[in-house]
């Protein structure tokens, strides 16, 4: 491998590698992509499905291999591990940087479903990125504000209908559907300005993860809760593609989805009370089990 070399040059080999990975993958997702479109018809397109998700799940393999070649990360994984490739999942985790979306596709990929991202509409727009989440079918989101919804009262409960009809094509192939339901990353700042509960986390909006689930519940069988423990501060996309990132704790609880976590989150006060409830007691012992993983290696004598 090749950690021994300098940061400078580890990193910039590294992200040449990534987008070079990209556009190779991208290239052949775009072909298959085409021909889902220009031939619609429901038995080429399930198999171009397969198809798509195979080639982002190769994509994802030699992004993992590269950050394999230049760094000697130790992985420390924990918790129940039993998945399947053909169950439908919620995965939820917590949110410190953007490399937890490296983290999770490295230690999910070809053990669960792709993961697919709800996104905001506007990211389509994104060069090369945007038109490959659009061939995986990612599901992009429309939500209108409570000014919009005073201004034109007909646009209510628009955007949860048309999350389920994006999300109905899942019915058919197996899918997980990651969300970071702090809603942003993990700062200091951000964590002192809202005077959180929590010690290691930010408060977790609870509307959308309500969301999600009353668009694809009839869908989905598991929830995977991942709480995601870095060695030091959160790194950034550069450390972590550098090799300077020592050491990533992940642990994995997988929990059933039941009735009481589906209902009308927005109109049903009784079912958002029982929600958020049940969401806070979530965070609550997910930053207990923080505190716990950084203590053990406090006590090991390194920093987590």
């Amino acid at each position: 491998m090749l950690y021994y070399l300098p940061v400078p040059v580890k990193g910039s080999l590294a992200f040449l590698l990534y987008v070079f990975n990209t556009l190779f993958f991208c290239t052949f997702l775009f072909l298959v992509a085409s021909i889902k479109l220009l031939i619609p018809w429901s038995p080429l397109t399930r198999q171009c499905d397969r198809v798509l998700n195979f080639i982002a799940t190769c994509w994802i393999a030699v992004n993992g291999f590269n950050s394999n070649l230049f760094s000697r990360l130790e992985w420390d994984i924990r918790g129940t591990q039993e998945f399947s490739r053909k169950e439908w999942y919620l995965v939820l985790s917590n949110h410190q940087s953007w490399v937890d979306i490296l983290v999770l596709q490295k230690c999910l990929n070809t053990r669960i479903p792709l993961l697919k991202f709800f996104l905001k509409k506007e990211l389509i727009w994104v060069p090369v990125l945007g038109l490959a989440w659009w061939a995986l079918d990612f599901p992009f989101m429309q939500r209108y504000s409570s000014a919009q919804l005073k201004a034109k009262p007909h646009l209510k409960g628009k955007d949860l209908e048309r999350t389920k009809t994006a999300c109905r094509k899942f019915k058919t192939i197996p899918v997980s559907v990651m969300n970071f339901i702090e809603g942003t990353r993990f700062t200091p700042e951000k964590h002192l300005s809202q005077n959180s509960d929590f010690q290691h986390l930010l408060s977790p909006k609870a509307g959308g993860i309500a969301f999600v689930l009353g668009a694809m519940g009839e869908y989905l069988h598991k929830i995977v809760n991942v709480t995601i423990v870095y060695q030091g501060s959160p790194p950034t996309f550069w450390q972590y593609i550098s090799g300077q990132v020592k050491k990533i704790t992940v642990d994995f609880e997988i929990l059933p989805i039941t009735s009481h976590m589906i209902g009308d989150y927005f109109n049903d006060p009784a079912f958002k009370d029982s929600f958020c409830t049940w969401l806070n007691t979530l965070w609550l012992e997910k930053d207990r089990k923080i505190e716990t993983i950084k203590m053990e290696s406090s006590s090991t004598g390194s920093s987590l």
